[in-house]
């Protein structure tokens, strides 16, 4: 379960199938339905809505955000969807541009995330452009329709997540010369969320998004966070202004904005500020609307609960008396000093909680499912909107706390060498009784209503068996019944995706190491990082090969040595030995090279086989791996 009292519960068969008029009836521990604060914020401000249905490609070949494809969550909320996800969902699915106060704009409901718009003397400064740049161009341009035509003087990144850094090529060009500001470290983690092991997060965030999905009560309703990512053109503008300390202050068009440093929270670089001059707190994505995560479904750096709490009383402490509304780079203002202040108190006491309770029962010899099932919030926190777990969840966060301090072993021997998935499938199978009484038992279990224990049974027997199609087809029903049930718009994303992978099997969905834009901001030593996690190591062990890359735009001679299946990068040493090739080439070249393209007018000296051989050796990421099969 994802919260100890609501209504209904994933895997409550009764409630998922109660009627619209008794599932929104109020739960006395949990948040009131009467109370319409929310909904008043979420709309204030409104200037104008989208005047164009859906937004299109660059090439206009593609709809790349559909402005209609939630409509229907206007209607009252059916017996498929958590009623209090459809109101989450309906609050997250209003777009528009909306005035926060004076000079002050966002874009909301274009994008996963708000862009928001800062005026300045000359223009406008543009924080957070989205997550592609057909949107950001779209909100700009409405932006514009109203408030004229100013030019874009600056760009603020407030953390090293996608959805607020890739429409960047939507508000300037590549080349701009415009200061472009972002936390210390941003680069670093930018790429390593997004190069690295950007694969695997990219397809489990399939499921996190419900990306294959349709958009209707049966499928995607939202993701809690916002009404989900658009699919335009993704891209990065190195920053050239870093935020090293709290309380730096940089003047950006005209415009003082106090900037308060907080890494290790919702991102490992990320940054509060404060503009003084407008009453203004923007909270980037550390107080927002919902229990945010502290591990991400589609897999990321556990984050700190502990510190995340202790930046937002720091924040409470510096600017609660100096703001009248608070903004972030999700969800929908708060306006009103008391308002503000108990907002992000209960935010702070919200993961100071989870994380002092579960390291509270971890020192008394619980596992983190254990505590998962134990803790139960406050009643204070249980009943405000904004602690509910629409996107992170208690559940699952208590276990990202556990597996912080102490990992994935809980320290009971029989589970630190169990079999893997499928070889341990085939022995719970028979340990059952065989296929068919495996299939049987689940499905008892599942007509009681135990919808997480059948999933367990069903999970081995599609792993014995993946040609079983009614064990296929069962476990793909209860995975919907228990999505129907979630509160949580991840958690049920996760559930109704893989049901959908189980009846249809697997649907390609584009692998993307890292457009143009994005590879040509990073450094030379993240380059050559992002290739030695692809060298295939088995098939490398017994070759030996010296690469030098002469960079010459940066003066710097970086040696790439394979040996034993790995390839280690460093500066080269002074009086080496030649290399087996040296390439001479700049470090805009340097890309195109690494992804094949040969060495055609470029400078080298030595064998070119070389290059071949490594290049050889590198693995290609598979995107569309399977989960719910083995």
């Amino acid at each position: 379960m994802q919260r100890r009292v609501t209504a209904p519960q994933p895997g409550d068969r009764e409630d998922t199938m109660t009627t619209v008029d008794d599932r929104t009836k109020d739960d006395a521990a949990g948040p009131s339905f009467a109370d319409t604060t929310d909904v008043e914020d979420a709309g204030r401000g409104l200037v104008e809505r989208s005047p164009d249905p859906r937004v299109l490609s660059s090439d206009g070949e593609r709809v790349v955000w559909d402005f209609e494809a939630l409509g229907f969550l206007e209607r009252g909320c059916p017996p498929t969807v958590n009623p209090s996800l459809w109101r989450q969902s309906r609050l997250t699915a209003m777009q528009g541009l909306y005035e926060v106060t004076e000079g002050i704009y966002q874009i909301r409901g274009f994008d996963l995330s708000n862009m928001t718009l800062l005026e300045g003397d000359r223009g406008v400064v543009v924080v957070d452009p989205l997550f592609t740049s057909e949107v950001a161009a779209a909100g700009l341009a409405l932006y514009r329709r109203h408030r004229g035509d100013r030019p874009v003087t600056a760009v603020i990144y407030t953390h090293s997540h996608g959805d607020h850094f890739g429409g960047v090529l939507g508000v300037v060009d590549a080349d701009t010369e415009v200061p472009v500001v972002a936390p210390e470290g941003f680069l670093e983690h930018a790429v390593a969320e997004n190069v690295y092991a950007g694969t695997a997060m990219s397809r489990r965030g399939i499921y996190m998004y419900g990306m294959t999905l349709p958009k209707d009560p049966s499928g995607v309703v939202g993701t809690g966070l916002g009404p989900g990512g658009s699919t335009g053109t993704f891209g990065l503008v190195a920053p050239t202004v870093d935020i090293t300390r709290t309380g730096q202050i940089e003047t950006l068009d005209g415009v003082d904005i106090e900037f308060q440093l907080t890494p290790g929270t919702e991102a490992p670089s990320e940054m509060n500020f404060l503009v003084p001059s407008r009453r203004a707190l923007c909270m980037a994505e550390n107080a927002t609307h919902n229990l945010h995560n502290i591990l991400t479904l589609r897999g990321a750096v556990v984050r700190d609960a502990h510190v995340w709490s202790q930046y937002l009383d720091e924040a409470v402490a510096l600017y609660v008396d100096r703001c009248d509304v608070l903004f972030a780079s999700h969800h929908w203002p708060t306006w009103g000093r008391d308002r503000i202040r108990t907002f992000l108190t209960q935010q702070r006491d919200l993961y100071a909680y989870l994380h002092d309770q579960t390291l509270r029962l971890l020192n008394q010899g619980h596992t983190g499912p254990e505590i998962a099932e134990l803790i139960e919030l406050p009643p204070a926190l249980r009943r405000a909107w904004h602690t509910q777990g629409y996107y992170g969840s208690v559940s699952h966060n208590v276990k990202a706390i556990y597996q912080r301090y102490l990992g994935w072993f809980d320290g009971n021997p029989a589970r630190l060498w169990p079999h893997p998935p499928e070889a341990s499938a085939h022995r719970y199978v028979e340990a059952l009784g065989g296929q068919q009484a495996t299939v049987a038992t689940a499905r008892r279990f599942a007509d009681a209503g135990d919808l997480r224990f059948a999933a367990q049974l069903l999970d081995h027997a599609v792993f014995a068996d993946p040609a079983d199609t009614e064990a296929t087809g069962l476990l793909a029903d209860v995975f919907e019944r228990l999505g129907q049930g979630a509160e949580n718009a991840t958690w049920r994303n996760f559930y109704l995706t893989g049901a959908q992978e189980l009846r249809h099997g697997v649907t390609p969905t584009p692998v993307n190491l890292g457009s143009p834009t994005m590879l040509a901001a990073l450094t030379v030593e993240q380059l050559l990082d992002a290739i030695a996690i692809r060298v295939d190591g088995p098939r490398a062990w017994n070759e030996h090969l010296v690469l030098d890359l002469v960079i010459t735009d940066q003066g710097r001679t970086h040696r790439c040595s394979l040996s034993n299946g790995v390839l280690i990068h460093s500066a080269r040493p002074e009086g080496a030995e030649a290399a087996d090739l040296a390439v001479t080439l700049t470090k805009a070249q340097l890309p195109a090279v690494l992804a094949g393209h040969g060495l055609e007018g470029i400078d080298h000296d030595g064998d070119p086989a070389v290059l071949e051989r490594l290049l050889g050796l590198l693995d290609q990421p598979d995107g569309d791996f399977r989960i719910v099969t083995p």
